[in-house]
């Protein structure tokens, strides 16, 4: 499973929104959703 794969699911099984995680993280909606769709570099 990738990086992105398990984001989304923890994400979801914790109940939060992609709004609300990057809140938590201190990060973008937008840097959360490219995690997810891994559209991010490295």
């Amino acid at each position: 499973m990738e990086f992105s794969e398990k984001l989304q699911q923890l994400r979801k099984q914790k109940g939060f929104t992609q709004e609300e995680l990057a809140e938590i993280l201190y990060v973008s909606r937008a840097a959360v959703s490219k995690w997810e769709s891994g559209d991010s570099q490295t």
